[in-house]
């Protein structure tokens, strides 16, 4: 019966490890340069390291079951010197120098046509585009790349230390209080792509996520010029009293949305947050409901987040915030 048991768990801790190895957060699905150079790197010293290991296994096991002729070569000067102090210190040095060509070790970058500042704030991603011509553009929780061109990333946090990792696209790199670090994106295929903060900043750390959205770069400058846009004007009865409500009770002070008296910058920019693949930091779809949800009661969806619980609102009027917000694409 235990050995049944054993047999079971064992089956289902490895299928759930096979979960990991597939999906938008999988580093083993590469879609960048860094993360394939990555990817890469990490077959070659798990095939490496496994042949090592076999080698070394099988030889512990001809000491330990041999006889006493196999055991005197295994034991003799020669093998010790060549296989316990040559081999490893030849092996070991040519992969540590392969490693460091494959990931460009030390290699300049050259500045990108598009530059991005995401600020790792508790617990959401301020992000900021800069083009060519010096336009910024504000937007929050999710990133856009043109495919095929590489964008530099600064990347920094004005209150503790996170770290930003998208395992489909590249390493991660740590944000830290007061100090830049750079990091360069360059997507090779059009998708969409999960990324996590990976150096734990407190009590919402778990659900501090976001998007990558890699995009033609035609796309993807359409998609920017939308963007650098005012806000769409609500359509609607529900949608005009949602506006009403959402400038009455002072959202605006944490909240910016261009074209509106809304120029709060303590929070996300909500602007386009309709059209965002998800809200609350990729806590939550992005759907009418789940704005009204967040509304209400956001500390129960996403613990020890900095935005207060409205439970002020009436049903109506969470609805009518909702449909309001929903439409600002």
């Amino acid at each position: 019966m235990m050995h049944r048991l054993a047999r079971l768990l064992w089956l289902a801790s490895g299928a759930l490890a096979l979960t990991a190895c597939a999906g938008e957060q999988s580093a083993f699905t590469p879609k960048g340069i860094e993360a394939e150079r990555i990817d890469t790197l990490f077959w070659v010293m798990t095939i490496a390291g496994g042949v090592i290991f076999a080698v070394v296994a099988g030889l512990t096991l001809a000491a330990m079951l041999g006889g006493p002729r196999l055991r005197a070569k295994i034991a003799s000067e020669k093998l010790v010197i060549g296989a316990g102090i040559l081999f490893p210190v030849v092996s070991l040095t040519a992969l540590l120098f392969w490693g460091f060509m494959l990931m460009r070790a030390g290699e300049a970058t050259e500045p990108s046509a598009i530059r991005v500042s995401i600020s790792g704030e508790r617990w959401w991603w301020r992000v900021t585009y800069e083009d060519e011509a010096g336009r910024t553009v504000d937007t929050a929780n999710e990133l856009h790349l043109p495919v095929g061109q590489p964008v530099t990333l600064t990347l920094t946090s004005p209150d503790v230390i996170h770290s930003f990792w998208v395992p489909q696209l590249a390493g991660k790199l740590d944000m830290i209080p007061g100090r830049e670090n750079i990091l360069t994106l360059t997507a090779t295929q059009p998708g969409i792509s999960r990324g996590q903060c990976a150096e734990y900043c407190g009590g919402a750390h778990a659900l501090m996520s976001f998007y990558v959205v890699a995009q033609e770069p035609d796309e993807f400058r359409r998609w920017l010029d939308a963007e650098a846009g005012a806000a769409r004007p609500p359509e609607g009865a529900e949608a005009l009293e949602g506006q009403r409500l959402f400038a009455a009770h002072g959202c605006g002070a944490c909240h910016a949305v261009r074209g509106t008296e809304a120029l709060g910058t303590i929070g996300p920019d909500l602007t386009h947050v309709g059209s965002r693949h998800s809200l609350a930091a990729a806590a939550l779809p992005n759907r009418t409901e789940d704005f009204a949800r967040w509304i209400r009661d956001s500390d129960h969806i996403k613990p020890e987040n900095l935005m207060p619980p409205y439970r002020i609102f009436s049903e109506e009027e969470l609805a009518a915030l909702a449909a309001y917000l929903e439409g600002l694409r």
